[in-house]
């Protein structure tokens, strides 16, 4: 359970509470098909490496005539404390090789829903922080965290960001209580 796997992490969770169909090969990825909120979804984990992950999730594009504001990535941050998310379209991409390969293959344009992983405070331990394993102690957040977002994905289906947040926000509190 690496951080740097959260954003699959967070499809997992997707398919499983939403009833996705199996897993099938295809557009350099794991794909599955299923509703959220009444909306027609496309899973996708780009089975390239994660710095080509853009050309799987353009293949997808074209083959279903999608646009960028069609396409929501999940990711891992490293400068947000741990489990905190936050959603925007467009924008930079803060160093990560994944949503560098997405801006090159498809625009900048798209939701990026970023999950903190937190950074270890000193450079030199990045590599091993963010391709390190959690830690006991945070897989109950992170359990909690993934439950949530996948609760409340019907927002991001109906394109409302803030009430996302918002309600993921509750969930998390009503779960430290």
């Amino acid at each position: 359970m690496q951080r740097h796997n959260v954003g699959f992490m967070v499809a997992d969770a997707l398919a499983e509470v939403h009833g996705f169909d199996a897993v099938r090969t295809r557009f350099q990825s794991w794909a599955q098909m299923g509703r959220i909120g009444g909306e027609k979804i496309l899973l996708l984990k780009p089975a390239t490496y994660m710095n080509k992950s853009g050309q799987a999730i353009g293949e997808a594009m074209r083959f279903y005539k999608l646009g960028p504001e069609d396409v929501t990535v999940f990711y891992d941050e490293l400068d947000l404390e741990p489990f905190k998310i936050k959603v925007r379209r467009g924008g930079g991409t803060a160093g990560h090789n994944g949503i560098r390969s997405a801006d090159a293959h498809i625009g900048n344009e798209f939701r990026r829903i970023r999950i903190g992983i937190g950074h270890p405070g000193d450079k030199a331990r990045v590599t091993r922080h963010v391709l390190g394993n959690y830690a006991k102690a945070e897989i109950e957040p992170l359990t909690d965290l993934l439950g949530a977002v996948a609760a409340e994905a019907g927002w991001l289906a109906k394109d409302d960001d803030a009430r996302f947040l918002n309600e993921v926000a509750l969930r998390l509190q009503d779960s430290e209580s």
